[in-house]
């Protein structure tokens, strides 16, 4: 039986229900090998005089299948369905293989990639695997030991390390695909967990061998500061997909930036909060995208969204946050300011694709 985090034991008695708790986990917990088939290169060393490197790229259009990355995931069904970052598997020319716990390689399908979270869902044609037991996020405390498995490094399976959270509902701007796009990833937990390249996708756990997150991001140049995506946002994921096949969000159709005291006074604003309706730096960029719920509702660029069903953009209450616990299909009111004038507006909620 393993104790709470709450229970009080020696140092002896912590190690072991670690101990205990990686040999629960582990089984459940896989590697993921990424490869592509690039042009094949030849050696020709013994044809050719003028090739000061002895190489030279095949000229028949022929091409090798390479290991080009690797990343961590983790059962979450019996019957095949795996967890992991979206960024981990965002390459649509790639294949992906998942190695287990006893080293059986078995080929991986994309599911489905969460369009607003950094998760995705792998499967593979199994069943009876090991699937880990879900914990609930929202309990985490300051303070709490946890425990990170994953393929560190790309080359390393298995590896383990444990720490401590050290900061809850983190906001933190991340370089998560390889074209360098910045995505914001908000809700996230901070953790002195010794993460690497390769851990990405793997569990962050509890005690009790209860995956309470997924591990994302690490601070470059910094000493243990990793970031996990709360477990609780990928549940509604895992009921997508065991009930429709694919991950369902919904989507409104517009940019914006969220208001602060700084932000009133650059813009000379009305109000210091609220969500600004506005297009980002990018040349073909739109503050409202054509078509879309948004602007069939009849929402303009410069408008100030300032609540969403009666619920006020103000404080911790993010546009995103309060539009993510609606679903598709719903009906939803805003209350705008444009030109200091209030509307209403009613839209309704379609398919994010």
């Amino acid at each position: 039986m393993l104790y709470s985090p709450s229970s009080k034991m020696n140092s002896h008695d912590h190690d072991k229900v670690i101990i205990n708790t990686v040999k629960k986990v582990a089984p459940s917990v896989v590697s993921i090998v990424i490869s592509k088939y690039m042009p094949q290169i030849r050696d020709v060393s013994s044809t050719s005089f003028f090739n000061p490197f002895m190489f030279d790229s095949a000229d028949d259009g022929a091409k090798q299948k390479v290991k080009v990355g690797g990343g961590s995931g983790f059962i979450v069904h019996p019957d095949g369905l795996i967890l992991t970052n979206k960024h981990v598997v965002s390459e649509e020319d790639a294949e992906y293989m998942v190695i287990t716990n006893d080293n059986k390689e078995l080929p991986a399908k994309v599911l489905s990639r969460d369009p607003i979270n950094d998760i995705a869902m792998l499967k593979v044609e199994a069943v009876g695997l090991p699937a880990l037991e879900l914990g609930d996020s929202t309990q985490l405390e300051l303070g709490q030991t946890v425990i990170a498995i994953g393929n560190a490094l790309g080359m390393f399976s298995n590896s383990v390390s444990k720490g401590i959270v050290s900061g809850l509902a983190r906001t933190i701007s991340a370089s998560l695909s390889n074209g360098g796009h910045m995505e914001n990833l908000r809700g996230v937990i901070q953790t002195d967990v010794a993460i690497n390249q390769g851990n990405s996708g793997g569990p962050l756990l509890n005690l009790d061998g209860q995956a309470i997150a997924i591990n994302t991001a690490v601070i470059f140049g910094a000493q243990n500061i990793g970031f996990s995506i709360p477990i609780n946002l990928a549940k509604s994921d895992i009921n997508d997909i065991l009930k429709h096949g694919r991950i369902i969000k919904p989507y409104i159709g517009l940019m914006y930036t969220m208001l602060s005291k700084e932000a009133q006074e650059k813009y000379n604003l009305p109000v210091d909060h609220g969500a600004l309706v506005m297009r980002d730096h990018l040349p073909d960029s739109k503050a409202v995208i054509d078509k879309s719920p948004a602007a069939k509702a009849g929402v303009k660029e410069n408008d100030i969204i300032t609540a969403i069903n009666g619920k006020e953009l103000a404080g911790d209450a993010d546009f995103s946050d309060l539009l993510q616990a609606c679903k598709v299909g719903d009906e939803i009111e805003l209350n705008i300011l444009r030109k200091d004038t209030p509307h209403k507006l009613k839209l309704t909620l379609e398919e994010r694709t």
